[in-house]
């Protein structure tokens, strides 16, 4: 069982950045893939970038290359996410997760999932 609770969401102009953070707790963090997830209304929750158990490997989708990093620190047992050149389209609420499985854009491969942080970008 893995607890995350994510952070750092907000209101931000277009071009902007922010810095998502997702804290994990009750469970063994480095054994997990984790990733980030977003969902806004009438859409389904889409996946954004996932990385690897050591960090080393990363996975992401096509509309956040180049603008959004995927870090995380296993000593903190937390995953980030910077997001840079925001737009309109990247308002939506972000969901951190975790898994065993890598290079999967599926949210049922996941097993664990925070609450979420919204994130709104003004035009």
């Amino acid at each position: 069982q893995v607890t995350l609770v994510e952070s750092g969401g907000g209101l931000v102009q277009a071009g902007g950045s922010l810095r998502l953070s997702c804290v994990a707790s009750n469970g063994n963090f480095r054994q997990y893939v984790v990733g980030w997830f977003r969902q806004s209304p009438e859409k389904e929750r889409e996946f954004v970038m996932s990385v690897t158990e050591s960090g080393n490997y990363r996975y992401s989708a096509d509309s956040v290359k180049g603008r959004f990093t995927i870090l995380r620190d296993n000593a903190k047992m937390t995953l980030y996410l910077q997001m840079n050149n925001l737009t309109s389209e990247d308002t939506a609420v972000y969901y951190c997760a975790a898994g065993k499985k890598f290079g999967t854009r599926s949210v049922g491969d996941y097993d664990y999932w925070g609450q979420g942080t919204q994130v709104t970008v003004s035009s």
